[in-house]
């Protein structure tokens, strides 16, 4: 006999396969200028601001958008993440717009950001939370909203950055934001500053739902 709920399950997962090979395959949008990371096994030992954006580069390139520069929205001791971005306005891989400049970026109610436009390079969506019976829970696991920024919600240097992005041990930290904008505070997460990691190893980012993931932005 067969089992129903067995062949229930294997249908979502064929179905849920399918669309992960499509996102895969799809091509970003022409204007496609913001995304979240698809990886980053460096944790936050970038090799300096260069290597955070060298991270970007290579990921827009093998998506098909290498035909602009990118820069991770990274802060060190000397420079403030915003002024690293270019003016804007910025749209991720559907073309949907993320914000109008960067001052929009660095206003809660003004941009766009979400557990649904933080796409990736690939269309994808990392393992944020979403809304269940009105409390944030995992989509999947392992948990993947934490982004390193080393910034304050302004947009200016934080003192946690991995010691300039130069550390990938417990020695040191890095500011976090939640990409999907839940979690840890009732209402809207901080994009950009809303805790300090335990470390900056891959293993120290893992325990509060990190995976070394950068925010990248189109310097225009």
């Amino acid at each position: 006999m067969i089992n129903r709920k067995a062949v229930v399950a294997a249908v979502a997962v064929l179905a849920a396969g399918a669309s992960t090979a499509i996102a895969q395959n799809a091509r970003p949008a022409a204007n496609m200028s913001f995304f979240v990371t698809s990886a980053n096994p460096k944790g936050g030992n970038l090799g300096g601001l260069a290597g955070g954006d060298q991270v970007c580069q290579s990921l827009a390139q093998a998506a098909g958008a290498g035909n602009k520069t990118w820069h991770a929205y990274l802060s060190s001791s000397t420079v403030d993440a915003k002024t690293r971005i270019g003016r804007g306005p910025w749209y991720n891989f559907k073309g949907e717009l993320i914000a109008q400049n960067v001052a929009d970026l660095h206003t809660p109610e003004k941009n766009k950001l979400s557990g649904t436009t933080a796409l990736t390079e690939k269309g994808t969506t990392p393992n944020y939370l979403t809304m269940v019976d009105g409390k944030p829970a995992p989509a999947a696991q392992p948990l993947q909203h934490d982004i390193l920024t080393g910034s304050n919600q302004d947009g200016t240097k934080n003192a946690d950055t991995c010691k300039d992005w130069t550390v990938g041990d417990g020695s040191a930290k890095a500011m976090l934001g939640h990409a999907d904008r839940l979690g840890r505070d009732a209402g809207l997460n901080s994009w950009n500053q809303i805790h300090t990691s335990q470390g900056c190893g891959l293993e120290q980012l893992a325990p509060t739902g990190g995976a070394g993931l950068l925010y990248c932005f189109v310097a225009n």
